[in-house]
């Protein structure tokens, strides 16, 4: 095990005790079988084509030219305020997606933090900038070079981690980036960043997860998510 990962281990240990109450335990979100609690964006249903469950894959279908329309991103049903989320994805060669979360549809389209997954080495998005590749805050805090990224086709492993106000994205059991809701240097972020002008981002609030539509082909399963206690800390 990577040894970054002693402080998340120690977190679980404080929350197992805390209060005498039990470590909470993780559920999935995804039955590997069904569309069971998701549903489109802004829509009462799942969407009718463009996704389906194949092999124990959530899949987002690439789209074709005999079938242009958009799916559209799909949510979690329920909404979540302290969690650590945790999936395994591929993305298609040139492909475009990610998972975002404090998704509210209060806003006019799926504006939220996202946790971005896309084919570092060939789009051209991924080729902007790290703000812009696999497991940054998009287009807000850059991933490190020295992520360990799989590439394109094979099977990568996220994690999500919101405890409090502090943030935690994991790629293949390494954190690569954290940071603070509301804090300065987010702010700082978000005024260089395309959300600049959108109120309410960089703040807490409770939101669904959301599986993001970019039209290209993509993949989740043993999405689970790990419900945590409110925390009076940012850490």
């Amino acid at each position: 095990m990577n040894t970054r990962f002693a402080p998340s281990v120690a977190l679980a240990v404080a929350l197992a005790v805390l209060g005498g109450h039990a470590a909470p335990s993780d559920r999935l979100l995804f039955d590997g079988k069904t569309t069971k609690g998701w549903r489109g964006f802004k829509q009462p249903a799942f969407p009718a084509h463009g996704w389906a469950v194949e092999n124990g894959w959530l899949k987002r279908l690439a789209t074709t030219h005999e079938d242009s329309r958009g799916a559209g991103d799909i949510i979690t049903i329920e909404t979540f305020d302290n969690f650590d989320l945790q999936f395994e994805w591929k993305i298609s060669p040139g492909g475009n997606s990610g998972v975002k979360y404090l998704v509210t549809e209060d806003r006019s389209g799926p504006i939220a933090h996202e946790y971005q997954v896309i084919d570092d080495a060939r789009h051209e998005d991924a080729k902007i900038g790290p703000h812009r590749a696999t497991a940054a805050l998009y287009d807000v805090i850059p991933a490190p070079a020295t992520k360990p990224l799989k590439p394109a086709g094979e099977l990568n492993a996220g994690r999500i981690v919101v405890n409090g106000m502090h943030v935690e994205h994991w790629l293949n059991g390494v954190r690569v980036i954290e940071y603070e809701l509301g804090s300065p240097a987010l702010m700082a972020a978000k005024a260089k960043s395309k959300f600049k002008d959108e109120p309410g981002w960089g703040t807490k609030l409770k939101g669904h997860i959301l599986l993001q539509d970019h039209g290209d082909e993509v993949a989740f399963r043993n999405i689970r998510i790990r419900e945590l206690p409110a925390s009076g800390s940012t850490r």
